[in-house]
Order: C-alpha cells, then structure tokens, then sequence
C-alpha cells in the first residue's frame, strides 16, 4: 500500500520542470500582428518627422547665417554672435565709445583716458568682412556643439595729438607733484657714517608711459598699473647697492684717520669731528676731499705756528721789553704742500704724529722763536749785541743807514742770508771793498767799514751808510766766526 502511494505522489522530472517554466501558454505570448504592424508605422512616422524638423532647422539656421555672425563669434573680446557685419559694427564701436583706460598710480590714485577723449575707433571695415567670409555657415551646429568660438581682431585707431595731451594733462605728469628720485645719501653720526635710504619719488617715466598708453588702448587692456610695469623713474641706487656700501666703508675709513701736528711742545690734532666736515660725495659716488675748507682749517691752526712778521716781546740787552714785528725770519708752513699731504693721509685712513712741512724754519718754537742765538741791533743806541747760546760774544757800536738821506736801517727781524769773506759793496755810486760781509734784508748786512774812525753816537743822522749795519773791524770778524746762516737779526 504504501508503494502505491509513493508511485502516486512521485515528483516530475527536471526536463518536465524546466519545459513547464520556460514554455508559457499560446494565450499569454501571442499578440495580434495587426497591433505591431500598426506600432512600427508610428514609430517609423515619428523618426521621419524628427528628421524632417531637424533639417528644416539646419538648413534654416544655415542660410540664417549666410548673414550672420556664428555662436561664440567675438571681435576684440566683443561678442558679435548671430549679428550681421552692420550689426556688428555698430556694437563694436558703441563698445569703443565706451572704452576706459585706467591708470593705477604709486599712490593709489586712478586717472582714466576715455575712448571720446582721444576719438578711438576702428581703422576699417575689411576685417569685419573678412572674419564672416571665414566663417561656414554650414558648419553652426558644430561650433555650437563643440564651443569652439571664434575670434578676429580689428585694427583701432586714435588721434595721436589728443592722446598726447590727455597724457600730458595727467596729474602724476604735473611738476607740482613730482617728487624727484634720489639715490640714497650718507650721514655723519656720532663718530661714523651712516646711510640714509633712497627716496623712491613719485616721477613718471614720461616716454615710456606714452608707449604703455598707446599698446594698452589698441589691445583694448582697460588698467595699467604703473608700479607693475615699471613706469617710474628709479634712484640708480639703493641702500643695498654694493656701490653705495663701498662708499660708505671709505668714508668711514677716511674719518678714522687721526693726524697729529707737532709744534715743540704744542700739539694740533686733526681726527673725525673735522675730517667729515671737508668730505663730500659727488654724483658719479666718487668721495671729494674740500681742498679749500682743508686748507681753510690749516691756515686757522697753523696761523699761531707761521710767525714770519709777527710781533715779538724780546727782552732787550738794556732789560726793557720790546715789541718788534717785520722782516722775513720765522717759521713758515708750505700750506699748499701741506694739503696735498693731509689729504693723502686722510683718504689713506691713517693715523700719525708729524712736523708739518716747512717752507722756512726758526731756531726754536715758542712764543719767542727766536731762541738764545741772535744779532741785537739797536738803531736808537747805535749798538750791537751778538748772543750765542746765550752767552754775549760780542758787543760794539755801530753805524746804521742814513737819516738825511733817507736810507735807514729798516727794522724787523731778519734771517741771515749767508756770509761771505772778502766782498765788494757795490751802488750806483760806490765800490766798497769789505772783509766781512753778512747780508739779512736784500742788499743790507753786516760788514766791517774799516773807512771809519768812529762809531756810534748820532753820526747815522748825517752822515750814515746806504742801509748797512758798519762793524768795526774786531766787532765784524767776531760775529763773522761765530754766526750762521739763518741766525736771527733782531733790528728795532
């Protein structure tokens, strides 16, 4: 019983399975061939009519633009897209009436040049034709589709005097607000220099502005920025230069120079204080030495140390003071020598202790240059006294030049020339033969006038000589011995 039930209930094979799922009833999948024939006729209907429209809109956009501008068209950066040539024309030159260029100044300041000002406007028609004659209007769809725009330039023009004198109207052009450049320039503080920065100014490069101005408006650029594109004129220097570092160090080596004059005991010292006085610095950056306020400053510290004809306080052999100034004895500075030499040292930078240069020396310094080796002549006395290292050598009297006859004896204080042994005095006159001869003021001296019996007294009133100092005999040969070149004749 129970194997009659399985037989019953025995389950239907795979193929049977599979048949059964994949193959539907004739009733569920069969349709009507009079419906889909009926579907595909619409189907094909509403292809040929697409078609249909797209070509009427095809060949219509096309002869559409037989006349007009393609999408995306643009003439300077002006779109002209589905205009005509005098469409766009007209747009072009409204947008050129429009047209401003603005001008960004150091200061932030903006001034403009409008297109009316200067009468912008394009040079022809022919690159408007030009440009529709390289357009195919066959091919819209394309440059629609793919957003290839294309572009053309025209040529402008513009009234070159207006421009020049709008250019030349601008404020940054105006004197009155022009700040010059100026390369950077050096102070002396404290015991060194420093560098002061440059002053960048505010002065536009005028031709170059032009230039700028010009290619701007005609590439239709509407701001230039004057700072970005270097329309200023510049210092040539900065701070920071090389150059201007170089010049800073030599003039700092200059003013560390110290010069130290000797007078005997007497010192004069030249150091920065006053050196940075005489420095300057010329354009080309070359450092100047003032010549004529070094040589100013010298004559002031050397005019106590020149005492060539300067009054003396002597202390006479009769023990009363005397004041005696003149003649041609003393020391004397070469100045010009001595500048040539202050300047060397002081661009050399270096420091010493020095005699100045001499063009004439005394036997001593000191208030009293005179020292204690001298001929004393007493025109009043009609004496003379000859002191050698302080010792008296020789004392005597004497007979100066003539009063009546107006050849006295100058006075002053004089140097000895040279001494000459056996001479002849010569005048206009007179051959005088002498046997000791020492000239001290030109063609006046010391001699011996062996034609005299007498000396002294008041016999230089009358009967005096040419200008000379005449010796007796002993007196003329002692001073001759013992003197030299150079000794102080002392004639008051």
């Amino acid at each position: 019983m129970e194997e009659k039930l399985e037989r019953s209930i025995q389950k239907p094979t795979e193929e049977q399975t599979n048949e059964l799922i994949e193959k539907p009833s004739e009733e569920q999948t069969e349709e009507p061939k009079e419906e889909l024939e009926e579907k595909r006729k619409k189907y094909v209907g509403y292809i040929v009519v697409s078609i249909c429209y797209l070509l009427i809109l095809y060949f219509g956009m096309t002869e559409h633009f037989e006349s007009h501008y393609c999408f995306g068209s643009e003439i300077n950066d002006i779109d002209v897209s589905g205009r005509t040539v005098e469409e766009a024309k007209i747009v072009v030159t409204s947008q050129l009436q429009k047209y401003t260029l603005s001008i960004k100044e150091r200061d932030d300041k903006i001034e403009q040049i409008k297109g009316d000002d200067i009468n912008l406007r394009y040079r022809s028609d022919e690159e408007f034709y030009k440009f529709k004659e390289s357009q195919n209007p066959f091919y819209w769809c394309f440059e629609l589709f793919l957003q290839k725009n294309p572009k053309t330039t025209v040529d402008l023009l513009y009234d070159e005097k207006l421009l020049k004198k709008r250019i030349d109207g601008l404020s940054c052009l105006d004197d009155k607000n022009i700040i010059e450049p100026k390369n950077p320039s050096f102070q002396y503080l404290g015991s060194s220099y420093i560098i002061l920065d440059e002053v960048p100014g505010s002065k536009v490069d005028k031709e170059k502005l032009y230039l700028l101005v010009s290619e701007a408006i005609l590439k239709g650029d509407t701001e230039i920025d004057l700072e970005a594109v270097d329309c200023y004129v510049k210092p040539e220097y900065t701070s920071k230069s090389p150059k201007i570092i170089e010049v800073k160090d030599t003039l700092n080596k200059c003013v560390s120079s110290k010069i130290t004059y000797t007078f005997g005991d007497h010192k004069e010292t030249i150091e920065g204080s006053i050196i940075n006085q005489w420095l300057m610095v010329n354009e080309k950056f070359e450092i100047v030495v003032d010549g004529k306020k070094v040589e100013n400053h010298l004559e002031e510290i050397f005019k106590t140390h020149n005492t060539v004809g300067k009054v003396r306080n002597l202390v006479g052999s009769s023990g009363q003071t005397i004041h005696i100034g003149g003649g041609d004895y003393g020391w004397c500075i070469d100045i010009a020598e001595e500048v040539q030499n202050l300047i060397v040292n002081i661009r050399e930078g270096r420091t010493i202790t020095k005699e100045p240069t001499y063009s004439q020396t005394a036997f001593s310094h000191g208030t009293t240059d005179i020292g204690n080796t001298y001929v004393e002549i007493s025109i009043d006395q009609q004496h003379i006294w000859f002191y050698k290292n302080g010792s008296l050598i020789v004392q005597g009297p004497i007979v100066s030049g003539n009063i009546k006859k107006h050849t006295e004896t100058r006075k002053g204080i004089y140097k000895l020339k040279y001494k000459q042994r056996k001479a002849v005095l010569r005048g206009a006159d007179y051959a005088v033969p002498v046997a000791f001869w020492m000239p001290f003021d030109g063609g006046i001296g010391l001699h011996d006038a062996n034609w005299r019996s007498k000396f002294g007294g008041e016999i230089y009133k009358r009967n005096g000589s040419h200008g000379c100092i005449n010796l007796p005999y002993n007196v003329a040969k002692e001073i001759f011995n013992n003197i030299e070149v150079n000794t102080p004749v002392v004639c008051y």
